[in-house]
């Protein structure tokens, strides 16, 4: 799940259970399958699978499922047609929340989604009313060590189409515009950098403080959406704290 583009953010996600990896694998081939409906399933001809085959990886999914949900996208399952559908609306504390989806029952999602929404204390609303808040960027994380040069990779990274650079603990954060995202990857990937992260975020334009009792209601519904087979990311305006990494 995404957050705001700070790194520790990002951290959330680290030292997931395999149980909730399976689960993370399981959306990402959702997403190959919706890419190689689109344009197929050579991804030298098809930029979203190669978008999406960088995000896999970044998620540390095995090549062998990879491949294997490319394979079932173009046979077996070519026939399942999932719809991208967003919902907007508010969490505890006013906090912003945009849920993306990907899903073959529309009534099932929008009744689910919903749920949560007002399980946790928060309210679904209508398309548009948090999404104002937010701009579309292209987000690439890529780990800093003793080998990699900070004037270089800002280099790299601006000459590439890149909006921004930061270097923050421990990691490069480089941020595109949605347009340029795909080419900055790409560039990067060819010099032979692994990602931390690479994908499409809402980067929102401001963030909310919550108190300790709704950031536990708030977590709740993260964890919540997580756990809805449906829900590809999670988008939001709270300012959560740091997390201790997991071993």
């Amino acid at each position: 799940m995404s957050g705001h583009s700070k790194w520790a953010t990002i951290k959330r996600a680290k030292g997931k259970t395999d149980a909730a990896r399976g689960k993370v694998f399981t959306k990402i081939g959702r997403e190959i399958a919706v890419a190689v409906k689109l344009g197929g399933g050579d991804p030298s001809t098809n930029s979203k699978l190669r978008d999406v085959i960088s995000k896999a990886k970044a998620a540390n999914m095995p090549n062998d499922n990879i491949q294997r949900s490319i394979k079932k996208a173009s046979g077996e399952l070519g026939n399942i047609n999932y719809e991208s559908i967003s919902y907007e609306g508010y969490g505890v504390g006013g906090v912003a929340v945009i849920v993306e989806t990907l899903t073959d029952n529309k009534n099932r999602t929008a009744s689910d989604v919903r749920h949560i929404f007002d399980k946790c204390g928060g309210s679904m609303g209508t398309n548009g009313c948090v999404s104002y808040m937010f701009e579309t960027k292209g987000i690439i994380v890529i780990e800093k060590t003793a080998a990699t040069d900070d004037d270089e990779m800002m280099m790299i990274a601006i000459d590439s189409g890149a909006d921004d650079f930061n270097v923050c603990d421990g990691v490069y954060e480089i941020t595109t515009a949605a347009s340029s995202f795909s080419q900055v990857r790409e560039t990067l990937e060819q010099k032979g950098y692994a990602f931390i992260k690479a994908e499409i975020d809402k980067v929102p334009s401001n963030t909310v403080d919550l108190s300790e009792p709704d950031l536990e209601k708030f977590a709740r519904m993260l964890d919540m959406f997580d756990d809805n087979d449906d829900v590809q990311e999670v988008f939001h305006n709270a300012n959560l704290p740091e997390e201790e990494e997991e071993d």
